[in-house]
């Protein structure tokens, strides 16, 4: 017998598991399907996996280091609590280009480490959200600043946190809607936002910053003298974010100046112009579904900004 599963109004598919923990099954990307396997499947990913390559050659040749990661799907990771879901978690995107990539060190695998750390005390993902929790993201941190031989201010998981139970992303598609702790570390300590992109400037003049996704950029520096010198340029998504709550936040408060740009596709030319020692890229497994041109332009948010914070956000990424 099949799982319950619940849907929306808008036709995303949200999957009941044991002990309260909710997978995101459907959606605009979907889910379930990137679990099949097959020839299409198999291209697609060949299809990355020398994107991936191509960065990685690309910086190499502009004396940067490039290092690319994705997040792996709560279903990639804890399928022990999906409770019956007829899917085989062997066949996760993450999983396969891990095997693709094992020998480019411009790819970190999360996956390994992710379903190692699954049985600790702490999850690793919201039970009632497609998020990282705070114990993932620092995970996730941790496995970056290894491959980047970077170290972690030593009390870097020690910083204060904030709770509040919160109906999130997926509980909010149930009609019980159910509620959850949401544990947000006080990271930001000795990282300052120095640049805001005028898109972020505007949503947040609206009120809006909660709407804005793709597009969103800004720039952090810190001086404190035991910050890596290094600088760094984020392409990144949700699961980094440009406030200073997660994947950002904690790079802000290791290295010297770090740039976030909310965008699956790179802009070449910012990164010429910003010229960082290190350039990184994160992205949710789920959005492999499509494969960027590489063709974005930070810029743009100058010229669409006070537009875009006046309508409906029509570019989420998650």
């Amino acid at each position: 017998m099949f799982a319950r599963r619940w849907f929306s109004r808008d036709w995303e598919t949200v999957h009941e598991g044991r002990e309260g923990w909710l997978f995101l099954t459907g959606g605009s990307n979907r889910v379930m399907d990137q679990y099949r396997g097959g020839l299409a499947q198999w291209w697609h990913l060949r299809a990355w996996a020398r994107l991936i390559e191509a960065r990685a050659a690309r910086a190499n040749r502009l004396g940067i280091r490039c290092l690319q990661f994705l997040v792996p799907e709560k279903l990639s990771v804890y399928d022990n609590f999906t409770d019956g879901l007829p899917y085989d978690p062997a066949r996760a995107s993450t999983r396969r280009l891990a095997r693709r990539l094992a020998r480019q060190p411009a790819y970190l695998d999360l996956l390994a480490p992710f379903r190692a750390a699954r049985g600790g005390p702490v999850p690793l993902y919201l039970r009632t959200d497609t998020h990282w929790s705070a114990e993932g993201c620092l995970l996730a941190y941790r496995e970056v600043m290894r491959a980047l031989g970077a170290v972690p201010p030593p009390d870097i998981a020690a910083r204060p946190v904030h709770v509040e139970e919160q109906v999130l992303d997926l509980g909010a598609k149930l009609p019980g809607r159910p509620a959850e702790a949401l544990v947000r570390p006080l990271i930001q300590r000795d990282a300052v936002r120095v640049e805001t992109g005028p898109l972020l400037a505007a949503y947040e003049a609206a009120g809006r910053a909660r709407d804005l996704h793709v597009g969103a950029h800004a720039v952090y520096r810190n001086a404190s003298p035991a910050a890596d010198p290094r600088r760094v340029v984020l392409f990144g998504d949700s699961y980094a974010h440009f406030a200073p709550i997660l994947l950002t936040g904690l790079l802000a408060e290791s290295f010297s100046e770090v740039h976030f740009v909310w965008s699956s596709s790179f802009d070449w030319g910012y990164v010429e112009r910003v010229a960082p020692d290190i350039l990184l890229f994160e992205l949710a497994e789920r959005f492999l579904a499509r494969l960027p041109a590489d063709d974005f332009d930070v810029a743009a948010g100058r010229r669409v900004g006070q537009a875009q914070a006046q309508g409906p956000d029509r570019h989420a990424l998650s």
